[in-house]
């Protein structure tokens, strides 16, 4: 997103549609129907609207969150020392396990760091196998949360 020549706004319009997307998705069998009308204007409108935003990264996906602990799912933060020249090939492994729900390269010894969300701890604990014995990485740690605190980030643009 850039400011200036070659960079891309946000229009009142887009900043409307975004304030609403965060908290206000309606659960409804066309919810960017339901955005629409709120923003008066048509579905299609909306629709084109936030494939532009996507296209242009002001938009990363749009999802539910659940409560994974209620339904059963079991998750942790998980960091590994990679070799350098094996950050990118074990990355995409890691990305590639279902349960994966984030993954970033951070500067530090451990240098990859990941959460992952499965049904059960064995799951858990193959897959943190797994991803240890891949070649390039010398040490996994895994660092299961003790106490979760959701903070719930809304940005008023």
């Amino acid at each position: 997103m850039k400011l200036g020549q070659g960079y891309v706004m946000l229009t009142s319009f887009d900043k409307a549609l975004l304030n609403i997307l965060q908290t206000g998705l309606p659960i409804a069998s066309r919810p960017f129907a339901e955005l629409a009308e709120r923003l008066g204007v048509g579905e299609d409108a909306v629709i084109e609207r936030l494939e532009y935003l996507k296209e242009h990264g002001f938009i990363r996906r749009i999802g539910a969150f659940f409560d994974s602990t209620s339904l059963g799912y079991v998750g942790t933060l998980a960091a590994a020392k990679v070799e350098e020249d094996y950050v990118e090939e074990v990355a995409k492994a890691i990305n590639a396990y279902e349960g994966v729900t984030h993954n970033y390269e951070r500067d530090g010894s451990f240098n990859l760091w990941f959460t992952l969300l499965v049904p059960t701890i064995e799951i858990q604990q193959g897959i943190l196998e797994e991803i240890r014995n891949l070649k390039g990485v010398s040490s996994l740690i895994n660092l299961p949360a003790d106490k979760k605190y959701k903070v719930s980030v809304q940005f008023n643009l």
